[in-house]
C-alpha cells in the first residue's frame, strides 16, 4: 500500500482541519478583505496596494522607500513599480534627499494630498461591512499586530 492510500484510509486529526488553521482564517479573510475593498478604491482610482503606500504618505509624508518599505513590510522589488506607477497618475514625487543623494523621499503631490479627502469615506464603509463595534475591530487589530511581531521573532 502506497503512502498516499494509507494516508487517506484513517480520518485527518484535528490540527490538520483546515478550519483549524490560523493561516487559513487570515489569508481567506485577507482575500475577503481585498474583494470588499476593490469597488471603494476602484472609486478614487487606486489599488489595495497603492492605498496602503497613501494611508503611510498621508499620516507622514516624506518617508524614503526604505522607511515606507519598512512599514508596509515591502521589498525595494515590489515598492518601486507601486511606487512609479503613483508617480505616474501624479499622486506622489520621488526626490533625491538632499543631505544624502542615495536616499530617495517619497512625497505627497498636491493631487496626492487631495485624494485623501475622497479617502476618508473608505474606513467607514470598511467598519459599516464588517458589522462589528469599532473597539472590537481596534482590539483585533492589536491582536494581529502582536502576533504578527511574535511571528517576525519566531
Amino acid at each position: 500500500m502506497s503512502t498516499a492510500e494509507h494516508a487517506t484510509d484513517r480520518p485527518s486529526p484535528p490540527l490538520l482541519w483546515l478550519d483549524n488553521q490560523v493561516c487559513f482564517a487570515l489569508y481567506s479573510t485577507s482575500l475577503t478583505m481585498t474583494k470588499l475593498y476593490k469597488p471603494l478604491l476602484d472609486a478614487i482610482g487606486l489599488t489595495y496596494p497603492q492605498y496602503l503606500v497613501m494611508l503611510v504618505l498621508w499620516e507622514q509624508d516624506g518617508p524614503t522607500v526604505s522607511e515606507l518599505g519598512e512599514r508596509l513590510f515591502l521589498d525595494s522589488g515590489t515598492l518601486t513599480p507601486l511606487l512609479k506607477r503613483l508617480e505616474a497618475a501624479d499622486l506622489v514625487a520621488r526626490q533625491r534627499d538632499p543631505q544624502d543623494e542615495r536616499r530617495v523621499r517619497i512625497r505627497l503631490t498636491p493631487r496626492g494630498r487631495a485624494l485623501r479627502d475622497e479617502a476618508e469615506s473608505v474606513p467607514a464603509c470598511v467598519l459599516r461591512s464588517s458589522r462589528t463595534a469599532l473597539p472590537e475591530l481596534q482590539a483585533l487589530t492589536r491582536q494581529l499586530q502582536a502576533l504578527r511581531a511574535q511571528l517576525g521573532q519566531a
